[in-house]
């Protein structure tokens, strides 16, 4: 078991390769798959050995190869970060189909976050890739088909009347899609609490981060929704059980 968590490791920090290309293109509408990697200081071409997920940052020292110039710590954190994710997923649900789509899911989340949190912008297509992963769940399970559509649309409509009601000052369109695409995906139980959750963390962190580091009063929600929905599709199902517990239900 413990060779296959190394392999499932291997796999994500190879995607969180990817995700970094992704990050770092896609608010700049450069193409992630023509143009070739490359230094951001003097421009060298990257070649295959300078390409392999965390390990070359490693053995470079995070430097560039030729200029010596440092490699922002984003790219080994990312590829670490989508790694460790993709163990925990199957280790949570185990060896299944459903953990390599919420492994695809969480790549996306964490792209979207980190763009969003810059740019306060969350990419059309990472919604719609997730919404691609939902119908693709929802084939999967087609008997529980209501379930799931219902999740669509449940967090979704209401994040849409906040929205047109308040012009896009209270949410974003994309934190509306967001909740739409991963609804499909998780049904309505979980996306409610993953969006229940998504203004907890969001509430708390923020107000704090006011306080501590002045940050400004615009708020990304795309990143404190991902987490609610990071959380509710690995113990979401738990969570419920156990407030229904203490509910007496």
């Amino acid at each position: 078991m413990g060779l296959i968590y190394l392999i499932i490791f291997l796999y994500g920090i190879t995607i969180g390769s990817f995700l970094n290309v992704c990050i770092y293109r896609i608010p700049r509408h450069e193409n992630i798959a023509l143009t070739r990697s490359h230094c951001m200081t003097c421009g060298y071409q990257l070649s295959w050995y300078d390409l392999v997920p965390l390990f070359s940052w490693l053995a470079l020292r995070g430097r560039c190869r030729k200029c010596k110039a440092p490699i922002s710590k984003q790219y080994p954190i990312i590829e670490t970060a989508n790694g460790m994710l993709y163990v925990l997923t199957f280790a949570v649900h185990g060896l299944t189909l459903e953990s390599a789509i919420y492994c695809l899911l969480f790549s996306a989340l964490l792209t979207l976050s980190v763009i969003d949190f810059r740019t306060y912008e969350i990419p059309l297509g990472i919604n719609v890739f997730i919404l691609a992963l939902g119908l693709v769940h929802l084939g999967l399970d087609h008997a529980n088909w209501r379930l799931y559509v219902i999740g669509l649309l449940s967090v979704s409509i209401f994040l849409a009347i906040l929205y047109y009601a308040s012009g896009g000052r209270a949410i974003g369109g994309g934190d509306v899609k967001l909740m739409g695409a991963a609804g499909l995906l998780l049904g309505w139980k979980l996306i409610i609490l993953a969006f229940f959750l998504g203004c907890i963390f969001g509430s708390v962190i923020h107000i704090a981060r006011m306080k501590i580091s002045k940050a400004e009063h615009v708020l990304a929600m795309g990143p404190y929704l991902s987490v609610g929905v990071f959380i509710s599709a690995l113990w979401g199902e738990r969570l419920i059980g156990w407030y229904l517990s203490l509910m007496g239900r």
